[in-house]
């Protein structure tokens, strides 16, 4: 997720890029709008930011909407305490890591009364700890989400893999896991029957257990993959049949062979993308920035999500008119996988985890 401007000249547009500050892209929209508004600039990412979401958008407003694109949500944090802010009137943080936005001040409070699409929200987006202030403002709005499944070969397991297959030696090195300490820790964790409200609350006599997990786990792995299309081009030739990973897989190969999606019981990792305001933002711009974010909740971008990058957004003002099988591919045929979110946070003796983490793989 990266950075960008409100008021564009082709002069910035070049040094921004020469910069390397991220790939920027402007898309215009429209229409009557306020007088004092005529472009909304959103930094988010290429898959969300294209001009084709945008048309109803336009047409109902008249409003212009601006694409800064970004490469992280640090990038994007970073960007904000450099003091990017009033390069744009709408952001696009991740839940797990809006909590440093909102004690860092960057963020605007949201009037969630403002937001009409938004009261429909699933409950444990909408009651989410991490997008309230210790004031009890909201600074956030998730928007888009989607899990972190196991992804498998459905005509080499007899039934669903849960986190336990990924130590199962009948399944040596047909395994992999993610090169990446918060997953594998928890995952080790969960293996061992750790419930998922304490999995980021580990002390030394846990880490130590799932220490020993992973050391037995590691001669069963084929790899600790790091790109998603390394890993892809494993599932495809055969050499790995299970892995704990992103959908990515699945929607890459689910036309070619037979893979499967499961979702652990024990506990299925949930991501979410979030919408936020700069703090500062002029009072003459934020209603009109609260209108894109009410947009980007509603019927016309969630369709677009369903049916581009398959994503979901955290309203279910579309899913009556899916498909059972459309619904499952966005994870909303079942509710109840709501849930078994485990939304990652860094716990505080974190470098204790890497160090973990880091011995495994040395060993």
């Amino acid at each position: 997720m990266t950075v960008n401007s409100r008021y564009f000249d082709r002069r910035d547009v070049l040094r921004l890029m020469a910069g390397g500050a991220g790939a920027l892209a402007l898309q215009s929209f429209a229409g009557p709008a306020s007088a004092a508004v005529d472009e909304i600039v959103w930094a988010t990412y290429e898959t969300t930011g294209r001009a084709d979401y945008f048309k109803p958008y336009t047409a109902k407003t008249g409003i212009r909407a601006g694409f800064s694109y970004i490469t992280s949500d640090d990038a994007l944090f970073a960007a904000l305490k450099a003091g990017s802010a009033d390069n744009w009137d709408v952001l696009n943080p991740g839940l797990n890591g809006l909590s440093r936005y909102v004690k860092g001040g960057l963020l605007h409070a949201i009037d969630y009364d403002k937001l009409p699409n938004a009261a429909s929200m699933y409950k444990p987006f909408k009651t989410a700890a991490a997008i309230h202030g210790d004031d009890g403002k909201s600074y956030g709005v998730p928007y888009l989400w989607g899990l972190n499944p196991i992804v498998y070969r459905s005509d080499v397991y007899d039934k669903e893999p849960d986190y336990n297959t990924l130590f199962d030696p009948k399944y040596s090195g047909q395994l992999a896991m993610h090169d990446f300490a918060l997953e594998g820790v928890v995952i080790a964790a969960l293996h061992l029957g750790i419930p998922r409200d304490k999995v980021f609350d580990l002390g030394t006599p846990e880490l130590t257990e799932i220490k020993k997990a992973l050391l037995a786990q590691k001669p069963l792995l084929r790899t600790y993959w790091q790109t998603i299309s390394d890993l892809t081009n494993l599932f495809a030739t055969n050499e790995v049949t299970c892995a704990f990973c992103w959908r990515v897989p699945y929607d890459a190969l689910k036309d070619k062979m037979k893979v499967a999606m499961a979702k652990p019981k024990a506990g299925i990792f949930g991501w979410c993308d979030c919408l936020a305001i700069p703090a500062g933002l002029p009072d003459d711009r934020l209603d009109a920035a609260l209108g894109f974010i009410d947009y980007l909740l509603g019927p016309e971008f969630a369709l677009d999500m369903e049916q581009g990058p398959v994503y979901s957004t955290t309203t279910p003002v579309i899913r009556d008119q899916l498909t059972v099988a459309q619904q499952a591919n966005i994870f909303v045929d079942d509710l109840s996988i709501m849930d078994s979110f485990i939304w990652p946070v860094n716990p505080p003796n974190y470098a204790d985890w890497l160090k973990l983490w880091n011995d495994v793989k040395a060993s």
